[in-house]
């Protein structure tokens, strides 16, 4: 029976470790309802034992939590290098960013991943059959053992949590035939492809119970991934989806068994109005395992701005109780995001995090919307600049026509000028009381 260092099997213990206080902390919540949400399973931990031991700095995924958002970074075979992920990296939790995922797919994977873990206070995914490819001509020369050795190794390297894929199974893939986008997932496709050369099924799904022995070595929490995910509207919501969907809550049971964490990704691109029933449907199919979502993309036709497209799915899926946001950069679809791309989809993300935070009433969420709106009504600028998302921005932005500063106490700005500015005039209502007093009496 191998060792079991899992905060879900402490949790189920009763107690409460480090861990848990410290996202009792940070959330402002009662350390004994935080282990009830992970002894239950509505909320994870994504703490390696490694990286835990070195600097990451615990925090929770949970519908009874705040809402998180994740950055993907990591090279590719075309571009980039260690230097520039880490660059990233930096970027990602300057701007906010709960989690990180490297998602490398060229140069020394190995010298790049334990780079970005030994930088990061916080957790760190990937998705491990990126490297199973290394090494092999095609995916269907590798074998079972060769992907649990890879597995293995990301583990003992330090990382929170996994991306994998075990719910695409081979009966499914005749389902995706009717789609626009056929298999958009990276990882999905891969599997399937090697389904079909080896006419076998997933090795992640009938090897499932080892890849748990694995994760409750380290705490490495899964990351069940939506290998059939929609990749564009008219694919969302079909019987490919959700055929997995319901598998994967056949795996969330499974890998609670061993008291391993899960968490359940999902799409993707979904019409807006389709989006409240998603989130119904996964805590129902997965037993209330928390739901970690891509956008998702409420509409198809806006290359370049697709961290706006989906910014706009992600806020309200979070109202409806996703548990984490993946962000999507406006260069989705287009290319490798770079450093300003990354930062563009952590700020959409955070405001999409936020604003689901405050539809869903959580308290204090609206705390810093109220002291903002203040120090405008106040013609405070600096103060406005300081409780901005993006502090330099927002008085770039400003600066642009009024840079003096003197204009940092102005009761104007350059939209208004001195005469027509709302609230300066609104500022005055004392003035007119006795006004309206004498047309009541009247």
């Amino acid at each position: 029976m191998s060792t079991n260092v899992t905060q879900m099997h402490a949790a189920r213990r009763g107690e409460i470790t480090p861990a848990m206080k410290r996202v009792a902390e940070r959330e402002g919540l009662d350390a004994g309802f935080v282990r009830r949400e992970v002894a239950e399973g509505r909320a994870i931990i994504p703490a390696n034992a490694v990286h835990l031991a070195a600097r990451l700095d615990p925090m929770g995924i949970g519908i009874g939590f705040t809402c998180k958002i994740n950055s993907n970074i990591g090279n590719s075979a075309v571009t980039s290098d260690s230097d520039n992920e880490l660059k990233k990296l930096h970027t990602s939790v300057h701007f906010g960013a709960d989690t990180v995922m490297d998602l490398s797919t060229g140069g020394n994977l190995d010298e790049t991943r334990v780079a970005i873990i030994q930088a990061a206070t916080v957790p760190i995914g990937t998705v491990p059959i990126y490297q199973m490819l290394q090494g092999v001509r095609d995916i269907g020369d590798l074998t079972w053992r060769d992907m649990l050795d890879v597995i293995e190794k990301q583990a003992r390297q330090g990382v929170d949590y996994m991306t994998i894929h075990a719910g695409v199974l081979l009966e499914y893939l005749p389902l995706v035939k009717s789609r626009i986008t056929k298999i958009v997932s990276r990882g999905g496709s891969l599997i399937a492809d090697w389904m079909v050369k080896h006419r076998e099924q997933n090795p992640l799904y009938t090897h499932f119970d080892e890849i748990c022995e694995i994760f409750k070595q380290y705490d490495v929490s899964f990351s069940l991934g939506d290998g059939l995910r929609p990749g564009c509207t008219h694919d969302a919501s079909d019987a490919a989806q959700f055929a997995e969907l319901k598998t994967l809550g056949e795996l969330t049971l499974k890998a609670w068994r061993h008291d391993v964490q899960v968490m359940i990704e999902g799409p993707g691109h979904v019409p807006l109005d389709q989006v409240p029933a998603q989130v119904t449907r996964q805590i129902d199919e997965c037993h209330g395992a928390p739901f970690y979502t891509l956008g998702p993309l409420v509409t198809d036709i806006a290359p370049g701005y697709d961290h706006i497209t989906s910014a706009i799915g992600a806020a309200v899926i979070g109202q409806f109780g996703a548990s984490m946001l993946c962000y999507v950069t406006p260069k989705e679809h287009l290319g490798l995001p770079n450093d300003e791309d990354v930062k563009q989809g952590v700020i959409a993300y955070k405001i999409a995090a936020h604003a689901a935070d405050v539809a869903r009433h959580r308290k204090g969420a609206r705390d810093r919307d109220d002291a903002l709106s203040k120090a405008r009504f106040e013609f405070d600028w600096n103060k406005q600049f300081e409780l901005s998302l993006d502090p330099e921005t927002a008085r770039r932005m400003h600066d642009e026509t009024l840079p003096a500063d003197y204009f940092k106490s102005a009761e104007f700005c350059s939209m208004c000028g001195p005469r027509f500015c709302s609230m300066k005039i609104s500022s005055r209502l004392e003035t007119w009381e006795p006004a309206t007093a004498a047309i009541r009496k009247g």
